[in-house]
């Protein structure tokens, strides 16, 4: 039985949310559209009166693949929605502070991918996942990625080969580097002598800058550079990276704008491979704190091979479980940020008890940032502002990067920067 109702607004993961707060997927606030209810979801059948917002998506796996929830969005009404977002997690954390226009960094597309290779009827398949599944979505190429990444799946599929064609669930990061695709496999397992001469020899075949398994390097034919502050920065297998290369950079323009001119020492905190201690170091000493030691070698080499920059430290540390403490972070006249999705709640409660003056706060998610955004505020920090980076387009995912300071007070004894 169908239905026909109209929309109100949009909801976070996407949807169009009806007035009796029916959420319908594809839909648009102001349109009336034909549904079939199911399961307390909205089927969209047909959109009666269409809002001036829609566009036609370009992908052909739109409407079943879940990588993509509003490509049916135009970009300007698409930017206004993710600011609106974040606006309604820093209204729900007690946050006076409204964002700033959302900057878009969508750049030539994304440079990373995730695809995952199943068996299905006798053969291997390469996509991503259906919306809200786990059924699988074979695809020839992803449109919203850059060039270098279209024949992603044909390489997914040709390495699935000496590791059973599927058969046991294997998910292939790719990623877009300046040496060619660097490949990460996971979900097999260990493998024999043989498999891994069949990979090395594949990695040859479909000329692969790395092939690597579950992080650990099978064959490095060419470095798999990254442009940045450094042609040498090459980051670990599988590590993490932003979405495009235009929001890296953006972001790293972004934290280095927010730093005063007298700043001289900052700790980069979650650094992972180093991306902002490398933007940092230009004109600052860094000290990079970050809890998987392949980032920090990866940050190390970089900055040994590029000139010009300043010092940077580096230390191995569990943020999560070793936060650092007041009297280590009085020693540096700003701190930066950026942690996983789950945020830096206990990083924050140790910040909002210390006296550093510039807190420089980087999320993935609205939520967590809202929630240590609030600590920090509760500790005596004012939120200055806050910008939305859209680097994610057609989805729901958006980057903000929080500017936290704290009036003068009295600082704490300055400590040596702590070595890994």
């Amino acid at each position: 039985m169908t239905d026909i109702v109209t929309i109100d607004r949009l909801g976070a993961r996407g949807d169009g949310i009806a007035a009796d707060g029916l959420p319908v997927a594809y839909a648009l606030p102001g349109e009336r559209v034909t549904v079939t209810r199911a399961g307390g979801r909205g089927h969209l059948v047909s959109v009666e009166t269409p809002s001036p917002d829609r566009v036609a998506p370009f992908c052909p796996y739109y409407g079943t693949c879940g990588g993509c929830v509003v490509q049916h969005l135009a970009t300007e009404p698409a930017a206004a929605w993710k600011r609106g977002l974040v606006d309604r997690a820093l209204d729900q954390a007690g946050l006076a502070v409204a964002a700033e226009p959302v900057r878009i960094a969508h750049g030539e597309g994304r440079r990373r991918l995730t695809l995952h290779v199943r068996a299905i009827d006798g053969a291997a398949r390469a996509g991503l996942m259906a919306a809200r599944s786990h059924d699988l979505v074979s695809i020839d190429h992803c449109p919203i990625t850059v060039p270098a990444l279209h024949r992603a799946p044909a390489v997914a599929l040709a390495l699935s080969a000496p590791l059973g064609h599927g058969r046991k669930p294997l998910d292939v990061a790719v990623t877009a580097t300046g040496g060619g695709l660097d490949v990460d496999l996971r979900g097999h397992g260990p493998v024999s002598e043989g498999v891994r001469a069949a990979l090395v020899r594949l990695a040859a075949d479909l000329d692969l800058a790395r092939l690597s398994l579950h992080g650990e390097v099978v064959v490095e034919r060419r470095a798999p550079f990254l442009h940045g502050e450094a042609d040498a920065w090459v980051p670990p297998p599988g590590g993490f990276l932003q979405a495009t290369e235009a929001g890296e950079t953006l972001l790293g323009e972004l934290v280095l704008a927010a730093l005063d001119k007298k700043t001289k020492r900052v700790a980069d905190l979650f650094s992972g491979s180093g991306p902002f201690s490398l933007v940092l170091a230009r004109r600052c000493e860094v000290h990079a704190v970050e809890g998987e030691a392949a980032a920090l070698a990866s940050l190390e080499r970089a900055y040994r091979a590029t000139p010009g920059l300043r010092r940077i430290t580096t230390e191995r540390r569990d943020l999560f479980r070793r936060p650092l403490l007041p009297i280590e972070l009085d020693a540096y006249d700003a701190v930066v940020f950026d942690p996983p999705r789950a945020g830096a709640q206990a990083q924050a409660a140790r910040l909002a008890e210390s006296a550093v003056p510039l807190v420089i706060g980087v999320a993935c998610d609205a939520g967590t940032f809202a929630r240590d955004a609030a600590t920090l505020v509760a500790g005596g920090y004012r939120l200055e502002r806050v910008t939305p980076v859209d680097q994610f387009a057609s989805s729901a995912h958006v980057e903000l990067l929080g500017v936290f300071r704290r009036a003068p007070k009295r600082r704490g004894s300055p400590l040596r920067s702590l070595r890994g």
